[in-house]
C-alpha cells in the first residue's frame, strides 16, 4: 500500500502565531513560523508531518525569522518529535531572526541530540541558498527515478 500524497501547503493560524507547512518538491518540507507559538496548534504540525515521514527521508527547513518565540513546552515537544524521527530526517535547517529564537533552536538541537544534522542560520541568504540547493537536488533525484 502506498503512502498518501502530501498536500502542497497547509496553514495553521491563531491569534498569536501562524505556521505554514510548504512542500516545494517531494523530500523538502518548509515550515514558516511567525509570532509567538504558545502551543495553540497542539499536535497538528506533527500529524501533518507524519505524511512526509511516511514518504521517506526528507530535509526540513524551518523559517523562524518572523518568530518572536515559542513556549518552553512547545520547544520540548519539537525536540522530542525530531529526536524520535531522526532516521527520517536528511537534515534540519533553521533560520532564526533573534537571539532568543536562536537560543531556543540550540536547545532543540541539543535536547534532540541532532548535532550536525541540524544547522542553525542567522543569515537569510545562506538559508535560502541551502533551500534552493536542496530543492534542486530533490528535483534532479526525482527526474532520475
Amino acid at each position: 500500500m502506498s503512502a498518501p500524497a502530501a498536500v502542497a501547503e497547509v496553514r495553521l493560524e491563531s491569534v498569536t502565531s501562524s505556521l505554514r507547512i510548504q512542500r516545494p518538491v517531494r523530500g523538502v518540507v518548509v515550515l514558516v513560523i511567525t509570532g509567538t507559538d504558545t502551543g495553540e496548534f497542539g499536535d497538528a504540525p506533527f500529524v501533518e508531518l507524519a505524511t512526509d515521514i511516511a514518504l521517506g527521508q526528507f530535509e526540513l527547513f524551518v523559517d523562524a525569522r518572523e518568530s518572536r518565540g515559542v513556549a518552553l513546552d512547545v520547544s520540548g515537544k519539537w525536540a522530542r518529535f525530531l529526536a524520535a524521527r531522526r532516521a527520517s530526517l536528511r537534515r534540519v535547517n533553521m533560520l532564526t531572526g533573534s537571539r532568543f529564537v536562536q537560543l531556543t533552536a540550540n536547545f532543540v538541537r541539543d535536547f534532540a541530540e541532532l548535532g550536525e544534522l541540524m544547522r542553525i542560520y542567522s543569515d537569510r541568504h545562506a538559508f535560502e541558498a541551502a533551500l534552493a540547493a536542496s530543492i534542486a537536488a530533490a528535483s534532479a533525484e526525482r527526474s532520475l527515478a
